[in-house]
């Protein structure tokens, strides 16, 4: 890999290539990787995207990342307000075609634990919860997981608490070593990072997969889309959230 493009980088330009131009993609809370995916995929290939934001927004400017997803700062030069409500009506009727989940805990069947460890009724710890992620999981056509430290501990044999699922299609999962594809077929490795080696994405996934012998490696993004990720990520906030 160029000693000029890291790790977070990448990891940015492949969320920010699973949109696509006139898609309408949504965020929820905790997503400033999601959001700045958004605003690269605006700025390169998809000028046309729509955006709903958590924070009530339709279309805000996307200038500058900032560090929570719920900064008011994302209202500003919104086109129109967007209620939650909104959201999920906009979503159950198929209009929002990308919304990307992170989760505690991920399994090979594409389950994701959001809620707590432990047995639901006497939990360990609890988790941020589920907000509205397992109806939205399932209305949404693209649903994209993501992990961007991936390790046993969420990559797992099988959640501890299954918060969301869908039973009915595979889903593409994207962490800081590779790209997988959950579900009732189990798990596949569809590519690794240029950094990341089978092994040792094997060591850091706690589910068995399967992968091709003649593996697929992430492409690097090109210099267009560096300069937007670097440009609207000054601050370098991808680097502390993506691990590898």
């Amino acid at each position: 890999m160029s000693a000029d493009v890291t790790p977070a980088e990448v990891v940015v330009s492949l969320l920010a290539r699973e949109i696509e131009d006139g898609a309408v993609v949504a965020t929820g809370v905790a997503s400033p990787l999601a959001i700045l995916a958004i605003a690269v995929a605006r700025a390169t290939h998809a000028p046309r995207l729509t955006y709903l934001a958590c924070v009530g927004s339709l279309n805000p400017d996307l200038p500058t990342l900032h560090p929570s997803s719920e900064d008011l700062r994302f209202l500003d030069g919104r086109s129109a307000e967007v209620s939650i409500p909104d959201l999920f009506d906009h979503a159950r009727r198929g209009r929002v075609d990308t919304v990307f989940f992170g989760a505690a805990e991920v399994d090979g069947l594409g389950r994701t634990n959001m809620t707590a460890s432990g047995r639901l009724g006497e939990p360990r710890t609890k988790f941020p919860g589920v907000a509205g992620a397992a109806t939205l999981r399932q209305w949404v056509r693209r649903p994209i997981l993501l992990v961007p430290r991936q390790s046993r501990r969420n990559l797992v044999p099988q959640v501890q608490v299954a918060t969301t699922r869908d039973d009915r299609r595979p889903v593409r999962l994207i962490s800081d070593l590779g790209v997988f594809e959950l579900g009732a077929a189990g798990a596949r490795l569809l590519a690794r990072h240029p950094w990341a080696s089978v092994e040792q994405i094997s060591e850091r996934t706690g589910f068995s997969f399967q992968a091709e012998e003649r593996l697929s490696i992430t492409p690097l993004p090109d210099a267009r889309t560096v300069a937007a990720i670097r440009s609207i990520d000054s601050h370098g906030y991808r680097d502390q959230l993506v691990g590898a």
